[in-house]
């Protein structure tokens, strides 16, 4: 695990209480067009505790989603930054997105808006699930260009809360972590195609025209037996007669039935042994590229100011919470104990408690059908009871 500095600093940090509106920007994007979702404050339909556990959830299915909350801009070019939300997908989600995006203080909240050129965020973060595809997004803005992650962090697509939290160090490295467990890390020019590669293959090097790279070779003392292509695959079946109404006027010239000869071998195939002239597979010989120049501000922005929620789902009812930003990740933990920890466990409980109350429902649903089906009157056999016998004709 990777430590921040012991003075740790806190840009930003909300669970979504109190006036929260006040301190977040709905965007206009895709509402002229009825395609923007809206956005409650709720604390799902399973909890530990209602109030500390209320966050932003997605109210509407097959919607996209917009909303950001400013604060004091800061630079992460001489500290670490921390990124750490929490994330629960209620609904079970199948198709949506679960990140956040770090912001430039210079962007518009009132018509951010995805993908567009002058909306270019800074860092993508979190969870994003469709179908069989279920990673955890790292995506870094560099050059005007958006790069993500080469290995696929995984993430949790189940119905509890799970925390996200993202460490990018001064020294370029990285790390990922869920529910406060690393689950990856590395560094950040060798995980992102930020740069050329360091090393090329030499373009004044080729294999030479004498190489010989097959390991194996016929062997010059094996030939294919006489005969060998003589033995057919199927013969006449001695067994078989021609039957006794066969007219040859009529039917023609009578041919036995054919079958798998036991005499044929297939396919004569060349014995192999090894060469001698090998030398093994050709290298290409590398060298340093001279393009490749290393770049210390990779990973490092001078102005973080914004964060969103920028998404779409096809199925709402994701809740965000205990958001936060910082430059140390022990304080970010210390914060996630009280504000996320403590209540896992218990959400756990009131999940289970809320399953068996509707299976409770269901049984008694099944059953009080059941009933009324053994009540409904028999008329068939009713009617059949009507019927009058042989000895009343």
């Amino acid at each position: 695990m990777l430590i921040g500095s012991a003075a740790g600093k806190i840009f930003l940090q909300e669970d979504f209480s109190g006036d929260w509106e006040s301190r977040w920007v709905k965007s206009s994007w895709k509402e002229d067009s009825g395609e923007a979702g809206k956005w409650e404050v709720s604390a799902g339909k399973w909890f530990a505790d209602e109030e500390k556990s209320k966050g932003l959830m997605t109210a509407e299915d097959a919607k996209f989603y917009a909303i950001s909350t400013k604060f004091d801009s800061f630079s992460n070019e001489k500290s670490p930054l921390v990124v750490q939300f929490s994330v629960k997908h209620e609904q079970s989600i199948d198709c949506g997105g679960g990140y956040v995006k770090l912001f430039p203080s210079t962007v518009d909240q009132k018509k951010l808006q995805g993908g567009a050129e002058e909306d270019k965020y800074n860092i993508m973060f979190g969870p994003d699930i469709c179908g069989y595809t279920k990673r955890t997004h790292v995506i870094f803005e560099y050059k005007g260009k958006n790069h993500l992650i080469k290995k696929e962090p995984r993430c949790e697509s189940d119905e509890m809360t799970h925390l996200y939290t993202l460490l990018v160090n001064t020294d370029g490295s990285y790390e990922v972590f869920i529910d406060m467990e690393s689950v990856q890390k590395g560094d950040l020019t060798d995980d992102w195609d930020f740069l050329p590669p360091k090393k090329i293959k030499d373009p004044a090097q080729s294999k030479p025209s004498d190489w010989v790279d097959d390991a194996k070779m016929d062997d010059p003392e094996a030939s294919k037996p006489e005969g060998w292509d003589d033995i057919p695959k199927q013969i006449p079946d001695p067994d078989a007669t021609q039957p006794d109404d066969w007219d040859t006027e009529d039917d023609g010239e009578w041919e036995p039935p054919t079958i798998d000869n036991p005499d044929y071998k297939g396919e004569w195939v060349h014995p192999q042994i090894d060469n001698p002239d090998y030398k093994g597979e050709w290298v290409h010989p590398e060298i340093d590229n001279p393009e490749y120049k290393e770049d210390p501000s990779i990973g490092k922005y001078k102005d973080f100011g914004v964060l969103a929620f920028e998404i779409w789902q096809v199925k709402s009812g994701t809740i965000f919470d205990n958001v936060l930003l910082g430059d140390d990740l022990d304080e970010a933990f210390k914060a996630a104990e009280g504000s996320y920890k403590g209540l896992v466990d218990a959400e756990k409980k009131a999940k289970e408690v809320a399953d068996e109350a509707k299976k409770a429902e269901e049984d008694a649903a099944a059953a009080a059908a059941a009933d009324d089906d053994a009540d409904e009157p028999d008329y068939a056999a009713e009617e059949d009871d009507e019927e009058p016998s042989k000895d009343e004709l």
